[in-house]
This record gives C-alpha cells, structure tokens and sequence, in this order.
C-alpha cells in the first residue's frame, strides 16, 4: 500500500510541472504532422493503393443480396 502511495505522489508531481507545450514545441509538433500528412497523402494516392480502394468499391458495390 505505502508504495502505491509514492508511486501515486510521484505521478501527481510530475503532471503539475508540466505547464504546457511552448511555441517552438508546436512548430515541431506541426512541422511533423504535416509530414506524415504527406507521407500518407502519397501513400494512398500511388497506383498499387488507389486499384486496391477501387477494387474494394466495386466489390462492395456488387454485392448480391
């Protein structure tokens, strides 16, 4: 119990210190989020992706009830 105590004191202090992200930590965090947009974007726009969305459509488009 007394260590679930601390570990609990412990956890507590370390979220009051924490005051916010600063400026420069949202650039980074947006100047990686861009990337990984970009990443993404190219990933689900090259040929191999985008027959393989179609093909699923068109599956799911013809489906017989």
């Amino acid at each position: 119990m007394k260590t679930m105590k601390a570990w609990m004191r412990r956890a507590a202090h370390g979220l009051r210190g924490d005051a916010g992200m600063t400026t420069s930590e949202y650039a980074v965090g947006t100047i990686a989020a861009c990337g990984f947009a970009a990443v993404l974007y190219k990933v689900v726009t090259s040929g191999a992706v985008s027959s393989a969305l179609q093909s699923l459509v068109e599956r799911a488009l013809n489906v017989q009830f």
